[in-house]
Protein backbone atom coordinates (compact mmCIF):
# COMPACT_ATOMS: atom_id res chain seq x y z
CA UNK A 1 0.00 0.00 0.00
CA UNK A 2 3.07 2.70 1.09
CA UNK A 3 5.32 1.48 -1.79
CA UNK A 4 6.10 4.34 -4.56
CA UNK A 5 4.64 3.14 -7.86
CA UNK A 6 8.25 4.11 -9.33
CA UNK A 7 9.59 0.58 -7.30
CA UNK A 8 6.49 -1.38 -8.45
CA UNK A 9 7.00 -0.82 -11.97
CA UNK A 10 11.20 -0.47 -12.57
CA UNK A 11 11.34 -4.34 -13.33
CA UNK A 12 8.97 -3.70 -16.24
CA UNK A 13 10.68 -0.76 -17.74
CA UNK A 14 12.07 -1.47 -21.14
CA UNK A 15 14.33 0.68 -23.28
CA UNK A 16 11.65 2.08 -25.55
CA UNK A 17 9.53 3.50 -23.00
CA UNK A 18 12.38 4.73 -21.02
CA UNK A 19 13.35 6.58 -24.52
CA UNK A 20 9.83 8.07 -24.20
CA UNK A 21 9.98 8.85 -20.78
CA UNK A 22 12.77 10.89 -20.95
CA UNK A 23 11.70 12.53 -24.10
CA UNK A 24 8.34 13.37 -22.47
CA UNK A 25 10.15 14.87 -19.73
CA UNK A 26 12.18 17.47 -21.22
CA UNK A 27 9.11 18.66 -23.33
CA UNK A 28 7.04 19.15 -19.82
CA UNK A 29 10.03 20.28 -18.16
CA UNK A 30 10.01 22.90 -21.08
CA UNK A 31 5.88 23.74 -20.90
CA UNK A 32 6.37 23.88 -16.68
CA UNK A 33 9.39 26.55 -17.15
CA UNK A 34 6.86 29.75 -17.61
CA UNK A 35 4.14 28.50 -15.65
CA UNK A 36 6.12 28.05 -12.46
CA UNK A 37 7.77 31.50 -12.85
CA UNK A 38 4.06 33.18 -13.03
CA UNK A 39 2.80 31.00 -10.75
CA UNK A 40 5.44 32.11 -7.75
CA UNK A 41 5.01 35.73 -8.84
CA UNK A 42 1.17 35.63 -8.79
CA UNK A 43 1.30 34.66 -5.17
CA UNK A 44 3.73 37.48 -4.30
CA UNK A 45 7.04 35.73 -4.24
CA UNK A 46 10.26 35.92 -6.62
CA UNK A 47 9.95 33.82 -9.50
CA UNK A 48 13.19 31.79 -8.19
CA UNK A 49 10.86 30.16 -5.56
CA UNK A 50 8.63 28.92 -8.38
CA UNK A 51 11.21 26.84 -10.33
CA UNK A 52 13.07 25.77 -7.06
CA UNK A 53 9.25 24.23 -5.97
CA UNK A 54 9.02 22.80 -9.56
CA UNK A 55 12.68 21.17 -9.28
CA UNK A 56 12.66 19.78 -5.76
CA UNK A 57 8.45 19.09 -5.38
CA UNK A 58 8.42 17.64 -8.79
CA UNK A 59 11.25 15.40 -8.19
CA UNK A 60 10.13 14.30 -4.87
CA UNK A 61 6.27 13.76 -6.07
CA UNK A 62 7.54 11.31 -8.94
CA UNK A 63 9.81 9.83 -7.12
CA UNK A 64 7.42 8.56 -4.27
CA UNK A 65 4.26 9.06 -5.63
CA UNK A 66 1.39 6.57 -6.52
CA UNK A 67 0.73 7.58 -9.79
CA UNK A 68 2.53 6.48 -12.59
CA UNK A 69 2.33 10.16 -14.79
CA UNK A 70 2.13 12.21 -12.14
CA UNK A 71 3.68 15.69 -12.69
CA UNK A 72 3.98 17.88 -9.68
CA UNK A 73 4.91 21.67 -9.01
CA UNK A 74 2.70 24.81 -7.93
CA UNK A 75 -0.15 25.30 -9.61
CA UNK A 76 -2.63 27.96 -10.15
CA UNK A 77 -5.36 26.88 -7.45
CA UNK A 78 -2.84 27.97 -4.76
CA UNK A 79 -2.42 31.35 -5.78
CA UNK A 80 -5.04 33.41 -3.84
CA UNK A 81 -4.59 31.63 -0.05
CA UNK A 82 -0.92 31.80 -0.85
CA UNK A 83 -1.16 35.63 -1.57
CA UNK A 84 -3.10 36.05 1.36
CA UNK A 85 -0.60 34.20 3.88
CA UNK A 86 2.49 36.20 2.47
CA UNK A 87 0.08 39.56 2.68
CA UNK A 88 -0.35 38.72 6.34
CA UNK A 89 2.97 36.97 7.59
CA UNK A 90 5.47 37.46 4.69
CA UNK A 91 7.36 34.59 3.22
CA UNK A 92 8.26 33.00 6.14
CA UNK A 93 4.73 32.37 7.25
CA UNK A 94 4.30 30.64 3.89
CA UNK A 95 6.97 28.62 4.40
CA UNK A 96 6.06 27.61 7.73
CA UNK A 97 2.38 26.92 6.25
CA UNK A 98 3.45 25.02 3.46
CA UNK A 99 5.44 22.61 6.42
CA UNK A 100 2.68 22.38 8.05
CA UNK A 101 0.36 21.91 5.15
CA UNK A 102 3.12 18.88 4.35
CA UNK A 103 2.42 17.38 7.72
CA UNK A 104 -1.04 17.40 7.26
CA UNK A 105 -0.68 15.43 3.92
CA UNK A 106 1.03 13.01 4.95
CA UNK A 107 -0.78 12.25 8.65
CA UNK A 108 -4.11 11.75 5.38
CA UNK A 109 -2.15 9.39 3.78
CA UNK A 110 -0.76 7.17 6.88
CA UNK A 111 -4.37 7.88 7.81
CA UNK A 112 -5.61 5.99 4.42
CA UNK A 113 -7.76 9.28 3.88
CA UNK A 114 -6.78 9.12 -0.04
CA UNK A 115 -10.35 7.74 -1.07
CA UNK A 116 -12.19 9.56 1.55
CA UNK A 117 -11.47 12.68 -0.72
CA UNK A 118 -14.24 11.89 -3.45
CA UNK A 119 -16.58 12.74 -0.82
CA UNK A 120 -15.92 16.36 -1.00
CA UNK A 121 -19.26 17.45 -3.16
CA UNK A 122 -18.48 18.15 -7.16
CA UNK A 123 -20.71 21.48 -6.83
CA UNK A 124 -18.08 22.56 -3.59
CA UNK A 125 -15.00 21.65 -5.93
CA UNK A 126 -16.57 23.68 -9.16
CA UNK A 127 -17.22 26.44 -7.04
CA UNK A 128 -14.11 27.44 -5.43
CA UNK A 129 -12.01 26.25 -8.61
CA UNK A 130 -14.12 28.74 -10.53
CA UNK A 131 -13.88 31.03 -8.35
CA UNK A 132 -9.99 31.02 -7.91
CA UNK A 133 -10.00 31.31 -11.77
CA UNK A 134 -11.63 34.30 -11.84
CA UNK A 135 -9.47 35.82 -8.85
CA UNK A 136 -6.31 34.42 -10.87
CA UNK A 137 -8.16 36.71 -14.02
CA UNK A 138 -7.98 40.14 -12.02
CA UNK A 139 -5.16 39.83 -10.46
CA UNK A 140 -3.42 40.13 -13.77
CA UNK A 141 -5.55 42.96 -15.02
CA UNK A 142 -2.65 45.35 -13.71
CA UNK A 143 0.47 43.76 -15.95
CA UNK A 144 -1.93 42.93 -19.16
CA UNK A 145 -2.88 46.81 -19.31
CA UNK A 146 0.67 48.42 -17.71
CA UNK A 147 -0.99 50.09 -15.25
CA UNK A 148 0.70 52.29 -12.60
CA UNK A 149 -0.33 51.03 -9.06
CA UNK A 150 1.89 51.29 -5.77
CA UNK A 151 -0.15 48.03 -4.33
CA UNK A 152 -2.64 46.37 -5.62
CA UNK A 153 -5.61 45.40 -2.79
CA UNK A 154 -5.86 42.11 -1.91
CA UNK A 155 -9.70 42.28 -1.74
CA UNK A 156 -11.55 41.41 -5.15
CA UNK A 157 -13.87 44.94 -5.07
CA UNK A 158 -10.84 47.36 -4.25
CA UNK A 159 -8.93 45.32 -6.78
CA UNK A 160 -10.85 46.49 -9.33
CA UNK A 161 -11.74 49.96 -8.19
CA UNK A 162 -7.85 50.79 -7.52
CA UNK A 163 -7.62 49.40 -11.74
CA UNK A 164 -10.60 52.00 -12.67
CA UNK A 165 -8.52 54.63 -10.41
CA UNK A 166 -5.40 54.02 -12.55
CA UNK A 167 -6.59 53.29 -16.10
CA UNK A 168 -5.13 56.78 -17.04
CA UNK A 169 -1.78 55.02 -16.34
CA UNK A 170 -2.59 52.93 -19.38
CA UNK A 171 0.36 51.35 -21.05
CA UNK A 172 -0.02 50.47 -24.78
CA UNK A 173 3.36 48.93 -25.51
CA UNK A 174 2.24 46.54 -22.31
CA UNK A 175 -0.90 46.00 -23.74
CA UNK A 176 0.30 45.25 -27.07
CA UNK A 177 3.05 42.94 -26.03
CA UNK A 178 0.15 40.91 -23.54
CA UNK A 179 -1.55 41.03 -26.20
CA UNK A 180 0.72 39.61 -28.76
CA UNK A 181 1.28 36.68 -26.00
CA UNK A 182 -2.11 35.44 -25.72
CA UNK A 183 -2.62 35.32 -29.56
CA UNK A 184 0.32 33.36 -29.82
CA UNK A 185 -0.30 30.95 -26.88
CA UNK A 186 -4.44 30.42 -28.21
CA UNK A 187 -3.23 30.14 -31.68
CA UNK A 188 0.52 28.40 -31.80
CA UNK A 189 -0.99 24.91 -31.05
CA UNK A 190 -2.57 25.01 -34.61
CA UNK A 191 1.15 25.15 -36.05
CA UNK A 192 2.84 23.11 -33.76
CA UNK A 193 1.71 20.84 -30.62
CA UNK A 194 5.18 19.45 -29.61
CA UNK A 195 6.59 23.08 -29.06
CA UNK A 196 5.04 24.55 -25.84
CA UNK A 197 2.90 27.68 -26.93
CA UNK A 198 4.33 29.39 -23.52
CA UNK A 199 7.65 29.35 -24.10
CA UNK A 200 7.10 30.25 -27.81
CA UNK A 201 5.68 33.60 -26.25
CA UNK A 202 8.11 34.29 -23.74
CA UNK A 203 10.61 34.10 -26.44
CA UNK A 204 9.29 36.23 -29.34
CA UNK A 205 8.03 38.80 -26.72
CA UNK A 206 11.48 39.34 -24.76
CA UNK A 207 13.28 39.06 -28.12
CA UNK A 208 10.65 42.46 -29.24
CA UNK A 209 10.84 44.00 -25.87
CA UNK A 210 15.22 44.07 -26.24
CA UNK A 211 14.95 44.80 -29.74
CA UNK A 212 12.48 47.58 -29.86
CA UNK A 213 13.31 49.17 -26.54
CA UNK A 214 9.80 48.80 -25.10
CA UNK A 215 8.80 50.67 -21.71
CA UNK A 216 7.57 47.12 -20.47
CA UNK A 217 7.97 45.85 -16.57
CA UNK A 218 10.45 42.89 -17.13
CA UNK A 219 10.98 40.32 -14.03
CA UNK A 220 14.65 42.16 -13.59
CA UNK A 221 13.10 45.86 -13.39
CA UNK A 222 10.45 44.22 -10.68
CA UNK A 223 12.73 41.64 -8.61
CA UNK A 224 15.88 42.14 -10.01
CA UNK A 225 18.23 39.57 -10.42
CA UNK A 226 16.92 35.16 -10.63
CA UNK A 227 19.36 33.41 -9.01
CA UNK A 228 20.90 30.58 -10.86
CA UNK A 229 21.43 28.05 -7.78
CA UNK A 230 19.72 25.99 -5.53
CA UNK A 231 19.92 27.57 -2.11
CA UNK A 232 21.36 25.44 0.59
CA UNK A 233 18.26 23.93 2.98
CA UNK A 234 16.96 25.96 6.03
CA UNK A 235 14.33 25.93 8.52
CA UNK A 236 11.83 28.81 8.50
CA UNK A 237 11.74 30.62 11.86
CA UNK A 238 9.18 28.52 13.89
CA UNK A 239 7.03 30.55 16.85
CA UNK A 240 4.27 29.39 18.50
CA UNK A 241 1.61 32.43 17.73
CA UNK A 242 2.54 32.39 13.97
CA UNK A 243 1.76 28.53 14.08
CA UNK A 244 -1.17 29.01 16.04
CA UNK A 245 -2.25 31.15 13.30
CA UNK A 246 -1.44 29.52 10.18
CA UNK A 247 -3.16 26.06 11.08
CA UNK A 248 -6.76 26.90 8.61
CA UNK A 249 -4.52 28.03 6.18
CA UNK A 250 -2.57 25.20 6.44
CA UNK A 251 -5.21 23.25 6.34
CA UNK A 252 -6.31 24.76 3.11
CA UNK A 253 -3.53 23.93 1.08
CA UNK A 254 -3.69 20.50 2.04
CA UNK A 255 -6.80 20.23 1.24
CA UNK A 256 -6.72 21.83 -1.84
CA UNK A 257 -3.19 20.17 -2.51
CA UNK A 258 -5.19 16.73 -1.99
CA UNK A 259 -8.39 17.32 -3.84
CA UNK A 260 -5.91 18.74 -7.31
CA UNK A 261 -3.53 16.02 -7.13
CA UNK A 262 -5.87 13.09 -6.68
CA UNK A 263 -8.13 14.07 -9.10
CA UNK A 264 -5.26 14.64 -11.64
CA UNK A 265 -4.27 11.38 -10.76
CA UNK A 266 -7.56 9.68 -11.30
CA UNK A 267 -7.88 11.66 -14.61
CA UNK A 268 -4.39 10.60 -15.37
CA UNK A 269 -5.63 6.76 -14.25
CA UNK A 270 -8.06 7.24 -17.49
CA UNK A 271 -5.97 8.09 -20.35
CA UNK A 272 -3.20 5.31 -19.58
CA UNK A 273 -6.05 2.42 -18.91
CA UNK A 274 -3.72 2.57 -15.16
CA UNK A 275 -4.69 2.87 -11.18
CA UNK A 276 -3.23 5.06 -8.88
CA UNK A 277 -2.75 4.55 -4.55
CA UNK A 278 -3.96 7.50 -3.24
CA UNK A 279 -2.67 7.09 -0.44
CA UNK A 280 0.90 6.88 -1.05
CA UNK A 281 0.08 9.95 -3.48
CA UNK A 282 -1.30 11.96 -0.78
CA UNK A 283 2.43 10.74 1.23
CA UNK A 284 4.34 11.61 -1.73
CA UNK A 285 2.61 15.11 -1.89
CA UNK A 286 3.42 15.39 1.68
CA UNK A 287 6.96 15.04 1.86
CA UNK A 288 7.17 17.23 -0.78
CA UNK A 289 5.46 19.80 0.95
CA UNK A 290 7.72 19.54 3.35
CA UNK A 291 11.19 19.89 1.40
CA UNK A 292 10.22 22.14 -0.93
CA UNK A 293 10.03 25.03 1.86
CA UNK A 294 13.60 24.17 3.40
CA UNK A 295 15.01 25.35 -0.30
CA UNK A 296 12.75 28.41 -0.50
CA UNK A 297 9.99 26.78 -2.41
CA UNK A 298 6.05 27.14 -2.27
CA UNK A 299 3.15 24.33 -2.00
CA UNK A 300 3.03 21.67 -5.05
CA UNK A 301 0.74 19.01 -5.37
CA UNK A 302 -0.13 17.27 -9.07
CA UNK A 303 -1.06 19.57 -11.87
CA UNK A 304 -3.57 18.26 -14.04
CA UNK A 305 -2.38 20.29 -17.51
CA UNK A 306 1.25 18.76 -16.70
CA UNK A 307 0.94 15.87 -16.52
CA UNK A 308 -1.95 15.51 -19.44
CA UNK A 309 1.04 16.63 -21.02
CA UNK A 310 3.21 14.29 -19.94
CA UNK A 311 0.90 11.50 -20.95
CA UNK A 312 0.08 12.63 -24.83
CA UNK A 313 4.03 12.87 -24.80
CA UNK A 314 4.44 9.04 -24.23
CA UNK A 315 5.39 9.64 -20.98
CA UNK A 316 4.03 6.40 -19.02
CA UNK A 317 5.85 5.53 -15.99
CA UNK A 318 7.46 8.60 -13.03
CA UNK A 319 10.98 8.12 -14.64
CA UNK A 320 9.34 11.26 -17.27
CA UNK A 321 8.36 13.25 -13.61
CA UNK A 322 11.62 13.19 -12.39
CA UNK A 323 13.36 13.99 -15.61
CA UNK A 324 11.16 16.97 -15.94
CA UNK A 325 12.58 18.09 -12.94
CA UNK A 326 16.23 17.97 -13.58
CA UNK A 327 15.00 19.81 -17.15
CA UNK A 328 14.00 22.29 -15.34
CA UNK A 329 17.05 22.69 -13.14
CA UNK A 330 19.45 22.71 -15.97
CA UNK A 331 17.39 25.44 -17.35
CA UNK A 332 17.56 27.14 -14.54
CA UNK A 333 21.60 26.61 -13.88
CA UNK A 334 22.22 27.69 -17.43
CA UNK A 335 19.67 30.27 -18.41
CA UNK A 336 18.55 31.98 -15.34
CA UNK A 337 20.54 35.14 -15.92
CA UNK A 338 18.65 35.46 -19.17
CA UNK A 339 14.83 34.32 -17.64
CA UNK A 340 15.05 38.04 -15.86
CA UNK A 341 14.24 40.15 -19.07
CA UNK A 342 10.97 38.06 -19.27
CA UNK A 343 7.92 40.56 -19.97
CA UNK A 344 5.72 40.73 -16.77
CA UNK A 345 2.70 41.48 -19.15
CA UNK A 346 3.81 37.86 -20.98
CA UNK A 347 3.61 36.17 -17.81
CA UNK A 348 0.03 37.81 -17.11
CA UNK A 349 -1.42 36.84 -20.69
CA UNK A 350 0.21 32.91 -19.61
CA UNK A 351 -2.11 33.19 -16.21
CA UNK A 352 -4.88 34.61 -17.97
CA UNK A 353 -5.46 31.52 -20.09
CA UNK A 354 -4.70 29.24 -17.35
CA UNK A 355 -7.40 31.06 -15.29
CA UNK A 356 -9.60 30.66 -18.21
CA UNK A 357 -9.00 26.66 -18.38
CA UNK A 358 -9.19 26.27 -14.72
CA UNK A 359 -12.75 28.37 -14.55
CA UNK A 360 -14.45 25.16 -15.99
CA UNK A 361 -17.41 27.80 -17.15
CA UNK A 362 -19.30 24.63 -19.58
CA UNK A 363 -19.26 22.87 -16.40
CA UNK A 364 -20.38 25.83 -14.49
CA UNK A 365 -23.18 26.25 -16.67
CA UNK A 366 -24.31 23.15 -16.92
CA UNK A 367 -24.15 22.75 -13.12
CA UNK A 368 -26.81 25.64 -13.23
CA UNK A 369 -29.09 23.38 -14.28
CA UNK A 370 -28.55 20.83 -11.53
CA UNK A 371 -31.09 20.63 -8.57
CA UNK A 372 -31.32 23.78 -6.45
CA UNK A 373 -29.84 22.38 -3.41
CA UNK A 374 -26.24 21.55 -5.79
CA UNK A 375 -26.92 25.14 -7.28
CA UNK A 376 -26.97 26.86 -3.69
CA UNK A 377 -23.93 25.11 -2.98
CA UNK A 378 -22.37 25.99 -6.42
CA UNK A 379 -23.19 29.89 -6.55
CA UNK A 380 -22.55 30.41 -2.41
CA UNK A 381 -18.82 28.35 -2.55
CA UNK A 382 -17.85 30.49 -5.68
CA UNK A 383 -19.48 34.20 -4.08
CA UNK A 384 -17.56 33.06 -1.26
CA UNK A 385 -14.10 32.75 -2.90
CA UNK A 386 -14.34 35.57 -5.38
CA UNK A 387 -15.51 38.18 -2.50
CA UNK A 388 -14.36 36.77 0.91
CA UNK A 389 -12.46 34.16 1.52
CA UNK A 390 -10.79 30.73 0.02
CA UNK A 391 -11.00 29.12 3.23
CA UNK A 392 -13.96 30.32 4.04
CA UNK A 393 -15.98 29.39 0.95
CA UNK A 394 -14.90 25.68 1.89
CA UNK A 395 -15.62 25.58 5.26
CA UNK A 396 -19.37 26.98 4.21
CA UNK A 397 -19.73 25.32 1.15
CA UNK A 398 -19.06 21.83 2.77
CA UNK A 399 -20.97 22.94 5.73
CA UNK A 400 -23.95 23.87 3.50
CA UNK A 401 -23.99 20.86 1.33
CA UNK A 402 -23.99 18.72 4.34
CA UNK A 403 -26.84 20.43 5.25
CA UNK A 404 -28.84 20.58 2.12
CA UNK A 405 -27.65 16.35 2.22
CA UNK A 406 -29.45 15.43 5.05
CA UNK A 407 -33.13 18.34 4.10
CA UNK A 408 -32.81 15.97 0.97
CA UNK A 409 -32.25 12.31 3.19
CA UNK A 410 -35.22 13.89 5.71
CA UNK A 411 -37.29 14.25 2.80
CA UNK A 412 -36.79 10.81 1.70
CA UNK A 413 -38.18 9.48 5.15
CA UNK A 414 -41.99 9.33 5.47
CA UNK A 415 -44.26 8.52 8.54
CA UNK A 416 -47.75 7.62 8.07
CA UNK A 417 -50.89 5.58 9.25
CA UNK A 418 -51.66 2.65 6.92
CA UNK A 419 -54.49 1.27 8.84
CA UNK A 420 -58.02 2.73 8.75
CA UNK A 421 -58.95 4.98 5.88
CA UNK A 422 -55.47 5.02 4.49
CA UNK A 423 -54.25 1.41 4.16
CA UNK A 424 -55.74 1.88 0.16
CA UNK A 425 -52.68 3.97 -0.16
CA UNK A 426 -50.32 1.05 -0.36
CA UNK A 427 -49.46 -0.39 -3.26
CA UNK A 428 -52.28 -3.60 -3.21
CA UNK A 429 -49.50 -5.70 -5.33
CA UNK A 430 -47.11 -5.73 -2.69
CA UNK A 431 -47.61 -9.24 -0.87
CA UNK A 432 -46.33 -7.80 2.70
CA UNK A 433 -49.04 -5.01 1.91
CA UNK A 434 -51.04 -3.80 4.96
CA UNK A 435 -54.18 -4.29 2.67
CA UNK A 436 -53.73 -8.06 2.54
CA UNK A 437 -53.83 -8.49 6.23
CA UNK A 438 -56.54 -7.69 8.68
CA UNK A 439 -56.10 -5.75 11.81
CA UNK A 440 -57.69 -5.94 14.67
CA UNK A 441 -59.90 -3.26 16.35
CA UNK A 442 -57.62 -1.30 18.94
CA UNK A 443 -54.64 -1.71 16.82
CA UNK A 444 -53.18 1.44 14.53
CA UNK A 445 -50.05 0.78 12.34
CA UNK A 446 -47.44 3.38 11.60
CA UNK A 447 -44.78 2.91 8.57
CA UNK A 448 -41.76 4.33 8.70
CA UNK A 449 -39.53 4.88 5.34
CA UNK A 450 -36.11 6.01 4.85
CA UNK A 451 -33.03 6.17 7.33
CA UNK A 452 -34.68 7.01 11.12
CA UNK A 453 -32.08 9.95 11.28
CA UNK A 454 -32.05 13.24 13.44
CA UNK A 455 -32.88 14.83 10.40
CA UNK A 456 -35.69 13.18 10.28
CA UNK A 457 -37.10 12.71 13.92
CA UNK A 458 -39.47 15.27 13.71
CA UNK A 459 -41.55 14.17 11.01
CA UNK A 460 -42.36 11.24 13.23
CA UNK A 461 -42.93 13.29 16.25
CA UNK A 462 -45.11 15.40 13.96
CA UNK A 463 -46.91 12.41 13.09
CA UNK A 464 -47.74 10.83 16.32
CA UNK A 465 -49.19 14.32 17.98
CA UNK A 466 -51.21 13.99 14.65
CA UNK A 467 -52.70 10.81 15.53
CA UNK A 468 -54.63 12.03 19.02
CA UNK A 469 -55.55 8.97 21.28
CA UNK A 470 -53.72 6.40 20.68
CA UNK A 471 -55.25 2.52 20.67
CA UNK A 472 -54.63 -0.11 22.97
CA UNK A 473 -51.91 -1.41 20.60
CA UNK A 474 -49.29 0.59 18.32
CA UNK A 475 -47.64 -1.46 15.93
CA UNK A 476 -44.13 0.83 14.65
CA UNK A 477 -43.32 -1.24 10.75
CA UNK A 478 -39.28 -0.50 10.28
CA UNK A 479 -38.97 -2.87 6.99
CA UNK A 480 -37.73 0.41 4.84
CA UNK A 481 -35.50 1.84 7.74
CA UNK A 482 -32.18 0.38 7.25
CA UNK A 483 -30.37 2.20 9.83
CA UNK A 484 -31.02 4.91 12.80
CA UNK A 485 -29.13 7.11 14.89
CA UNK A 486 -28.98 8.24 18.40
CA UNK A 487 -32.42 10.84 17.80
CA UNK A 488 -34.61 8.21 15.81
CA UNK A 489 -33.81 5.97 19.40
CA UNK A 490 -34.56 8.90 21.47
CA UNK A 491 -38.03 9.52 19.94
CA UNK A 492 -38.68 6.03 19.90
CA UNK A 493 -37.76 6.02 23.71
CA UNK A 494 -40.12 9.10 24.26
CA UNK A 495 -42.93 7.79 21.75
CA UNK A 496 -42.23 4.29 24.58
CA UNK A 497 -43.04 6.85 27.64
CA UNK A 498 -45.72 8.29 25.32
CA UNK A 499 -47.50 4.98 24.99
CA UNK A 500 -46.91 4.08 28.91
CA UNK A 501 -48.95 7.19 29.86
CA UNK A 502 -51.81 6.09 27.69
CA UNK A 503 -51.51 2.18 28.26
CA UNK A 504 -50.77 1.54 24.70
CA UNK A 505 -48.61 -1.45 24.17
CA UNK A 506 -45.75 -0.70 21.06
CA UNK A 507 -45.12 -3.46 18.63
CA UNK A 508 -42.18 -2.68 16.32
CA UNK A 509 -42.31 -4.83 12.88
CA UNK A 510 -39.61 -5.52 10.55
CA UNK A 511 -36.59 -4.47 12.52
CA UNK A 512 -33.35 -5.12 10.21
CA UNK A 513 -30.41 -5.90 11.81
CA UNK A 514 -28.60 -2.68 12.36
CA UNK A 515 -31.56 -0.97 13.75
CA UNK A 516 -32.33 -4.19 15.82
CA UNK A 517 -28.03 -4.03 17.09
CA UNK A 518 -28.78 -0.16 18.03
CA UNK A 519 -31.97 -1.01 20.40
CA UNK A 520 -30.02 -3.45 22.05
CA UNK A 521 -26.98 -0.88 22.56
CA UNK A 522 -29.19 1.65 23.76
CA UNK A 523 -31.23 -0.19 26.28
CA UNK A 524 -34.72 -0.18 24.30
CA UNK A 525 -34.99 -3.70 23.62
CA UNK A 526 -35.74 -4.68 27.33
CA UNK A 527 -37.48 -1.62 28.00
CA UNK A 528 -39.89 -2.41 24.91
CA UNK A 529 -39.40 -6.09 25.61
CA UNK A 530 -38.19 -8.82 23.51
CA UNK A 531 -41.10 -9.93 23.18
CA UNK A 532 -42.62 -7.04 20.97
CA UNK A 533 -39.89 -6.83 18.70
CA UNK A 534 -40.47 -8.85 15.49
CA UNK A 535 -38.91 -9.57 12.26
CA UNK A 536 -42.35 -9.16 9.92
CA UNK A 537 -45.93 -7.56 9.99
CA UNK A 538 -47.65 -11.05 10.48
CA UNK A 539 -45.78 -11.90 13.81
CA UNK A 540 -46.28 -8.34 15.06
CA UNK A 541 -50.36 -9.03 14.32
CA UNK A 542 -50.25 -12.86 15.65
CA UNK A 543 -48.78 -10.68 18.71
CA UNK A 544 -51.18 -7.67 19.22
CA UNK A 545 -54.34 -10.41 19.16
CA UNK A 546 -53.11 -12.01 21.79
CA UNK A 547 -52.30 -9.09 23.70
CA UNK A 548 -56.40 -7.87 22.65
CA UNK A 549 -56.81 -11.25 23.98
CA UNK A 550 -55.45 -11.27 27.34
CA UNK A 551 -56.73 -7.18 27.71
CA UNK A 552 -60.25 -9.06 27.62
CA UNK A 553 -59.25 -11.61 30.42
CA UNK A 554 -57.83 -8.79 32.36
CA UNK A 555 -54.45 -10.58 32.30
CA UNK A 556 -51.13 -8.72 32.11
CA UNK A 557 -49.46 -8.23 28.65
CA UNK A 558 -46.55 -10.87 28.96
CA UNK A 559 -48.85 -13.38 30.34
CA UNK A 560 -48.47 -15.20 27.13
CA UNK A 561 -44.52 -15.42 26.63
CA UNK A 562 -44.22 -15.36 22.52
CA UNK A 563 -45.49 -15.52 19.27
CA UNK A 564 -43.47 -18.21 16.46
CA UNK A 565 -40.93 -15.43 15.46
CA UNK A 566 -37.44 -15.12 14.58
CA UNK A 567 -35.03 -12.59 16.88
CA UNK A 568 -33.52 -11.18 13.89
CA UNK A 569 -35.26 -10.53 10.44
CA UNK A 570 -35.43 -13.04 7.91
CA UNK A 571 -37.49 -11.79 5.38
CA UNK A 572 -38.70 -7.93 6.64
CA UNK A 573 -41.84 -6.59 6.07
Amino acid sequence: MFIPKLFTILPELDRDQLGRDIVSGILVGIVALPLAIAFAIASGVSPEKGLISAVVGGFIISLLGGSRVQIGGPTGAFIVILYGIVEHYGVNGLMIATLMAGVILVIMGVAQFGSLIKFIPYPVIVGFTSGIAVIIFSSQVKDILGLTIARVPADFIDKWAAYAHALPSFSQPSFLIGMAALLIIVFWPKVSKKIPGPLVAIIATTVAVQLLHLQVDTIATRFGEIPSTLPPPAMPSLDFATVKNLIMPATTIAMLGAIEALLSAVVSDGMIGSRHKSNMELIAQGVANIVSPLFGGIPVTGAIARTATNVKNGGRTPIAGIVHAITLLCIMLIFGPWAKLIPMPTLAAILIVVSWNMSEHHVFRQLLKSPRSDVIVLVTTFGLTVLIDLTVAIEVGMLLAVILFMQRMAGMTNVGVVTGELKDEEDKDDPNAIVTRRIPDGVEVFEISGPFFFGAASKFKDAMHIVGKSASIRIIRMRKVLSIDATGLNMIREMLADCKKTHTTLILSGVHVQPLFALQQYGLEEEIGEENIFGNIDDALDRSRQLLGLQKQGRPANFVPSVSREKEPHNPS
